[in-house]
């Protein structure tokens, strides 16, 4: 399978659920944010696992055993070389990006963190950016510190250098906002941290879907995503790491496959990214997050960024046409997400007469709390674009939209 040109209607084709209906009427899927949908060459080769290939890893000297632990870790090695990284050992499979952030904060709070020391983040951060590093900074006496968000939606740059201090042991943040939509000057933030010898964990899960990645070029120290936004399976989720600092940090968790010897008097563990794998792997995961990357690479990818950004540009023109309708996240710099409010409307109301048109938005803090707090709301409604995305399901969304204004008057 190629595609040679892109072609969004073509796309379409691969993609199952974008031609079911929702109460009578078309599927218009405008959510993908939260989690994007499948190609059915994700799902065929996940059924193909389960049904003809189903076995465990690591453990057995039969042919399925020793088939399938090739193909694992071939999908490893195909998930380094996506990211740009030249060695598979750097990359670990774990649950999605949220315990991959869990494990590098553990890890910190295990080795790293004293009584004193600084955490970075941003005000834009999801939740699961949040809360472990303030777990870490409970369990050691560090102080979590947070760099501002500009009303425009970008971060405050012009601070940044008074953040990055010599007690500042880390600076995580994200790439691109699930909320604002916001793309961060990422190479520029990292080359000031490293700068001051401060290591920087990226969180790529909104960047991944919608981009090439060069971690080298990047040269963050961490590097995590989630395979379900990656038009992948969910429960699968990677944590890229500088060898130095996977060698660096402790196991996460114990148990089968992560030792080289157990003994009652202490146990020794593989080396990276082995120690971190602890039990049964999701293997059904790792292959249909290999299938989903082998799809994307079939892809005109540069010609899909470029429909993404006609999306959002053609939808923001939509909504801004809207009365009463507030945008929330300018930056220059954007990917295909809006947020916005329409004044003396509940955003789960604007979700709700959507719905009744068969279009999928997303309502709520968009575990992103902190972020709407300072923008004065308690939650928003949002849409959010996939290169599966038509011109024609943006217009449908500024139809129901407006309708929705008449209607609530």
């Amino acid at each position: 399978m190629e595609h040679t040109k892109f072609d969004p209607n073509r796309i379409r084709a691969d993609f199952p659920i974008l031609h079911r209906e929702v109460g009578g009427r078309p599927l218009i899927y405008l959510d993908n944010a939260a989690t994007a949908q499948k190609p059915k060459e994700v799902i065929d080769a996940i059924n193909q696992y389960y049904a003809y290939e189903n076995a465990n890893i690591h453990r057995g000297v039969h042919y399925l055993s020793e088939q399938l632990t090739e193909d694992y870790e071939q999908v490893r090695a195909h998930v380094a070389k996506f990211l740009g990284s030249e060695d598979p050992a750097e990359v670990v499979f774990t649950r999605g990006a949220t315990e991959s952030i869990n494990l590098v904060a553990e890890g910190f709070a295990k080795s790293i963190l004293k009584d004193g020391d600084e955490i970075l983040i941003t005000q834009m951060e999801h939740h699961a950016n949040i809360v472990p590093w303030q777990m870490a900074a409970e369990q050691t006496g560090a102080k979590l510190k947070i760099l501002p968000v500009l009303p425009d939606g970008s971060l405050d740059m012009e601070a940044l250098p008074d953040f990055l201090t010599e007690r500042t042991r880390i600076l995580a943040f994200v790439h691109t906002s699930n909320t604002l939509g916001t793309i961060n000057p990422a190479k520029e933030m990292i080359a000031m941290a490293h700068a001051k010898n401060i290591p920087v964990l990226l969180d790529g899960a909104q960047l991944v879907p919608h981009a090439p990645v060069d971690l080298i070029d990047l040269d963050c120290d961490f590097f995590v995503f989630s395979g379900h936004k990656l038009f992948g399976p969910t429960g699968i989720g990677v944590l890229w790491g500088k060898r130095e600092w996977l060698e660096r940090l402790p196991p996460y968790q114990g148990g089968g496959d992560m030792i080289e010897v157990v003994d009652f008097e202490g146990t020794t563990f593989k080396e990276p990214p082995g120690k971190f794998e602890a039990g049964t792997p999701h293997i059904a995961g790792v292959i249909g997050l290999g299938a989903a990357i082998d799809y994307l690479e079939t892809m005109d990818r540069a010609g899909a960024l470029v429909h993404e950004q006609n999306l959002l540009e053609a939808a923001t023109a939509a909504l801004e046409a809207v009365p009463d309708l507030s945008i929330f996240g300018t930056a220059t710099q954007k990917a295909s997400v809006l947020s916005f409010l329409i004044e003396g409307m509940h955003p789960h109301d604007i979700g709700t007469f959507l719905n009744a048109d068969g279009i999928a938005i997303r309502t709520g803090h968009h575990c992103t709390q902190p972020l709407l707090k300072a923008f004065g709301h308690a939650a928003t409604a949002r849409a959010s674009f996939a290169f599966y995305n038509t011109i024609e399901e943006v217009e449908h969304l500024g139809i129901a939209l407006h309708k929705m204004r008449r209607f609530f008057g």
